[in-house]
């Protein structure tokens, strides 16, 4: 019975199996730990309250309570895109992946900086809500030129 069981273990193939088994099962527990003790369904809702899951974003957060957007919008509605729901997700999965990354390797500066590609999301979001208010200025424009409300309002959503 030993010798049959010994021969079946030690064939090739029962290692690799016994290998990818291994290999699926702890990325499958690790990523289940992560998503529980990260609060990963949080990330699917709109409630503010999850971006200061990590303590580092407690002063953007603070900030946005302090802000005039505080009672008008939330975080999404001004840091993901408004054309359409999957990219919305795609934003939010990326931006996701990117922050639990740099906050768990802890490699990310002192001063946190919004990145060119999410400074363009958020724009849109400007003119998606206040799009009637600055028409007229978008009348001024040569037709290469865009209008930068974050230029010269990027301390409007976090004081």
């Amino acid at each position: 019975m030993w010798a049959a069981l010994r021969e079946q273990v030690l064939t090739p193939g029962f290692f690799w199996r016994a290998l990818a088994v291994f290999v699926v099962g702890s990325l499958f527990g690790v990523g289940l730990f992560t998503f529980v003790y990260a609060k990963g369904a949080s990330y699917l809702g709109n409630d503010p309250e999850t971006c200061i899951n990590c303590h580092i974003m407690e002063e953007q957060y603070d900030g946005w309570q302090a802000g005039p957007h505080s009672n008008v919008a939330t975080c999404n509605d001004c840091h993901a895109p408004h054309d359409n729901l999957l990219h919305k997700y795609y934003v939010k999965g990326e931006n996701g992946f990117n922050h639990g990354l740099k906050f768990t390797t802890g490699w990310y500066p002192e001063n946190i900086r919004i990145r060119e590609k999410n400074r363009d999301i958020t724009n849109q979001a400007c003119l998606h809500c206040h799009g009637e208010f600055t028409s007229e200025i978008h009348m001024t424009l040569k037709p290469d030129e865009t209008v930068s409300c974050v230029h010269c309002h990027e301390d409007v959503g976090h004081k």
